[in-house]
């Protein structure tokens, strides 16, 4: 049976508050946007695309849309580990060369919305990795925890993702 959640009430909080989706990957708490987010489903069967990059997993089948799916893990370089229960794909929308691309990402766990103000949010360091200078928005502080703030289009941004996928499939 396929879980999904409808991300309904996305909209940015007043004053300089924004909101975020918190979720797991590895031992860290990454957060995204909340106007990106689309929706949240289960893991399910994901159909391979020779040639892809290797992060992009595959394409699945969301309603009648073939939309791609990227696992975190990979696109990170972090230890892969087995899918579980708590395993989904946040829907997201990205931008692309002809407009707006949904596009499937795995995590570990999704947490939960965070709000968070302009004052509990720093610039991100800077480190060595491509991955870090480029993708990361900035360091998100909540009480004892701190989560990484992802651009969400540029971890998903690739040449050859495919923006062709989100097309309508003929039944």
């Amino acid at each position: 049976m396929e879980e999904h959640v409808n991300i309904t009430e996305a909209t940015t909080v007043s004053g300089n508050e924004s909101k975020y989706l918190s979720f797991h990957l590895a031992d860290e708490l990454y957060g995204l946007d909340i106007l990106k987010v689309r929706e949240i489903i289960g893991i399910q069967e994901v159909t391979k695309v020779p040639g892809a990059e290797e992060y992009l997993i595959g394409v699945i089948n969301l309603r009648g849309k073939v939309i791609p799916v990227a696992d975190l893990r990979k696109r990170f370089v972090l230890p892969m580990r087995e899918y579980d229960a708590r395993t989904c794909i946040i829907v997201v929308e990205i931008a692309g060369e002809a407009g707006p691309v949904s596009m499937g990402v795995v995590v570990d766990a999704v947490d939960a919305v965070v709000n968070l103000r302009g004052d509990q949010i720093e610039k991100a360091p800077v480190f060595s990795s491509e991955i870090s200078r480029d993708c990361i928005k900035g360091l998100g502080k909540l009480e004892n925890m701190v989560v990484i703030l992802l651009d969400i289009d540029r971890v998903c941004s690739s040449d050859r993702v495919m923006e062709e996928s989100s097309s309508e499939i003929n039944e």
